[in-house]
């Protein structure tokens, strides 16, 4: 009665509810002028206490280090060492000296080569006025420069084909300047290259790097909100219109969604959160949430409009039969997508309060404003073609008379597709986060594949007091760490400061090649190295390479492209060689390289444990609403197994994957949940009113099908639609979800209706089944 009470007090006051209503969603919008622009920085994407994103920190203020782009310069006949092509690198290289917050530019122009000349040491560019550059110097230049570890694949390619230069810049502080300076320096980056192409057109130009990225990202979210969104609204809608044919009913879930989406920004907005790329995830999970209760609820009215009730009995009819199931619906969905608070990334963390917070607000929305609303718009139901049968009525039928054959073979189809879960493989790149649409990308292979790997592992090695560094201990045991990362196959460059410290000892002993090896006593190693930096000119300091105290050193391993488990056991072992043959060195890698790979591990790890909380949640309220452990337990099998059958598919058709597996689950979890709630609710209530299991079904599919597969279009077109996204992570979210949802749905409607009739405790046979199912066909 009190339910009933509501529902009359909802109809009777319908103009307060609708004012009610629209100025909550006023106050609830406002709070998003507090939503600063959206966070496309990757490092922002790990949690500040974050180790290995607290290590990277203290790397970088150790060695001075600062945001930096690589630019490369590819010849299109492939020689570096030409004149036109050593020209085009060093009127590059001088161009980017311009660069706004520029503190230093490393190409092989102006690399500090250094020469022994008895007892004198000359340090000078290796390149100077490269147009009047004879044969005799070009074969010098390129014997020195792919001779030497400092350069070969750091400044030019192992092959002498594409060029490298790298510049650093110091960008200010506050995020507002710093995001202003990175448009500023991205900007500048891309006129200098445009310029580049015009004066030398026969050499292609290519950037990458995390500033790069950053702008390539903001692109990319412009892109999905100003394209893909509208056509996911429009796909929606359309939806609706063909499935309800009702022109206010859509207009009903157009109200919905502009209620629902912007109290969740403002929500987000007056809790503090900040909007990541991708948290557009969650407007497509609230558009699509939205939209399936607004179907339940219209859907409902229309059936009982056609059944002679006017629009005003109809509403409050249709919210008295769907509340239940649609409250229970936003509940564990906002159960599933609160899961996603064991994430380790603060993005997914976002998307889940907000949607979480969204799928609640729906609900009320659904039960107050939009019966409310289309109680007083003019809507008309179409009435039944006399004769005709319902679809979902044959289609029951047609479950019900094959349901032993579609138990066993939806079964069989489990199995395979679950089993493809072991041809997955974890792969993070923290510069593959957009697809190859993007020049970003493409130039970022372009450089994977032809000039060196674009990860890198970043080692701080101490060398346990203030001025160690030139210890020959200290410098042989750096030097044989790297000289076991340049035996490991999975690495493609290495440079460490015994690499100098070698080359500056064959220096002063007359660039004896004998002599390449380290100083043989502490005393040399710190004269050469004290001789070698007052030789170097004002900003090519080794700053970014020896620590102020002079007792730690930077190592940088350049890798190729790798799996996230193939980089975490590269650092396993790396790890254990310093522990058996450097135990005073021993540490990790960082970089953002290690924090990809660390942060899907971590990822993973906690989206299980959260996964596993709100399935143990959500099944002790399922237990709860239907009162019964058996049908609790059988409720639980279509909600659980499609997520691990769409990851199966994913493993057989594509094989790679990145952090969306970590919260794919929770993510399709919360989702098609829905679903299942109002399939088994309509059973429930059928058997409760006297039917058999097999009229159940029938009545259950009668009830809610045509709904049920209205939300599910909705759902899966939503997240595929999102698919197309220029994000890696959200298309491989768009696709997997999209998978899943309609997995999700064949299995409520080919392997649920089944499995309740065969584990029901009201057995019926074959025979009995047709010869109802013949009697209702007369």
């Amino acid at each position: 009665m009190k339910l009933e009470a509501c529902i009359a007090a909802v109809m009777g006051r319908r103009w307060a509810v609708i004012a009610a209503s629209l100025l909550a969603v006023v106050l609830l919008a406002a709070g998003g002028a507090r939503l600063a622009q959206v966070d496309v920085d990757v490092r922002n994407h790990f949690g500040e206490d974050d180790p290995h994103i607290v290590a990277l920190d203290r790397l970088e203020d150790t060695y001075a280090l600062s945001d930096a782009a690589l630019v490369v310069a590819a010849p299109q006949d492939g020689a570096v060492f030409t004149r036109g092509a050593l020209t085009a690198v060093e009127a590059l290289t001088e161009r980017l000296w311009q660069t706004p917050y520029v503190t230093r530019v490393d190409s092989i122009a102006n690399y500090s080569h250094s020469e022994g000349f008895e007892d004198e040491l000359v340090v000078e560019p290796l390149i100077d006025e490269a147009a009047s550059l004879t044969d005799k110097d070009l074969e010098r230049i390129e014997s020195i420069a792919l001779g030497t570890e400092e350069v070969a694949g750091r400044f030019v390619s192992r092959d002498g084909r594409v060029a490298g230069l790298v510049v650093s810049v110091a960008l200010p502080d506050g995020r507002e300047a710093r995001q202003a300076a990175k448009v500023e320096v991205t900007d500048f980056l891309r006129d200098t290259l445009v310029q580049s192409r015009q004066a030398h057109a026969a050499i292609d130009y290519h950037a990458t790097g995390e500033l790069v990225l950053n702008r390539a990202m903001r692109e990319a979210i412009d892109d999905d909100t100003g394209v893909l969104a509208p056509i996911v609204l429009a796909v929606m809608l359309l939806v609706a219109i063909v499935l309800l044919r009702s022109v206010w009913g859509t207009v009903a879930i157009v109200l919905m969604l502009a209620a629902v989406l912007a109290s969740a920004v403002g929500f987000a907005g007056w809790a503090g959160m900040k909007l990541y790329g991708e948290s557009g995830a969650a407007f497509f999970v609230l558009m699509a949430v939205s939209v399936a209760h607004s179907v339940h609820i219209i859907e409902g009215m229309l059936a009982g409009m056609r059944e002679g009730l006017d629009r005003r009995q109809a509403a409050a009819r249709s919210v008295q039969a769907n509340m239940r199931a649609v409250f229970l619906t936003s509940l564990t969905t906002a159960i599933g997508f609160l899961s996603l608070n064991f994430a380790d990334m603060p993005p997914f963390r976002v998307m889940g309060n907000m949607v979480a917070f969204g799928a609640m607000l729906a609900f009320a929305y659904a039960v107050t404003l939009l019966p409310a609303f289309l109680s007083l718009a003019p809507m008309r139901a179409r009435p039944l073609r006399p004769g005709r049968r319902d679809v979902f009525d044959l289609f029951a039928r047609f479950v019900v008379t094959r349901r032993t054959a579609l138990l066993w073979g939806f079964g069989a189809l489990i199995v395979v597709l679950i089993a493809g879960i072991s041809r997955i493989e974890l792969r993070e790149n923290w510069l593959e986060l957009l697809d190859e649409s993007y020049e970003f990308r493409r130039s970022t292979d372009f450089i994977s594949e032809n000039f060196s790997g674009v990860e890198t592992y970043e080692y701080s090695l101490g060398a346990g007091r203030e001025g160690g560094i030139t210890d020959v201990g200290y410098l042989e045991r750096v030097d044989a760490f790297a000289a076991w990362f340049r035996a490991q196959p999975e690495v493609a460059h290495v440079f460490a400061v015994s690499d100098i410290m070698k080359r500056l000892n064959r220096n002063l002993h007359s660039d004896d090649p004998a002599f390449y090896r380290l100083p043989e006593t502490s005393d040399l190693a710190a004269q050469y190295l004290l001789l070698y930096e007052f030789s170097l000119p004002v900003g090519r300091d080794l700053n970014n390479l020896i620590d102020v105290e002079r007792s730690s050193t930077r190592m940088t391993v350049v890798l190729k492209s790798l799996s996230t488990a193939e980089k975490l056991a590269l650092d396993d072992r790396a790890r254990a060689w310093l522990r058996d043959n450097a135990p005073g060195m021993e540490t990790g890698a960082t970089g953002v390289a290690v924090v990809g790979a660390q942060s899907i591990q971590r990822n993973i790890e906690g989206m299980l444990t959260g996964t596993v909380v709100a399935m143990g949640i959500v099944s002790l309220l399922l237990l709860l609403v239907f009162r019964s452990i058996r049908l609790g337990a059988i409720s639980l099998i279509p909600n659980f197994v499609p997520a691990a059958m769409a990851m199966g598919l994913w493993g057989y058709a594509v094989g790679e994957v990145g952090v969306a597996a970590s919260v794919v689950t929770a993510i399709a979890f919360g989702i098609i949940v829905d679903d299942t709630i109002h399939f088994m609710t309509k059973y429930v209530a059928a058997r409760k009113d006297g039917l058999l299991p097999s009229e159940a079904v029938q009545s259950a599919f009668r009830s809610v099908g045509r709904a049920l597969l209205a939300t599910t279009v909705v759902f899966a077109l939503g997240f595929l639609v999102f698919g197309a996204s220029g994000l890696v992570t959200n298309q491989a979210l768009g696709m997997l979800v999209g998978m899943t949802v309609v997995i999700a749905l064949l299995a409520d409607f080919l392997f649920l209706p089944p499995l309740l009739m065969a584990l029901d405790r009201t057995r019926e046979t074959s025979a009995q089944i047709r010869e109802r199912l013949r009697r209702q066909g007369e």
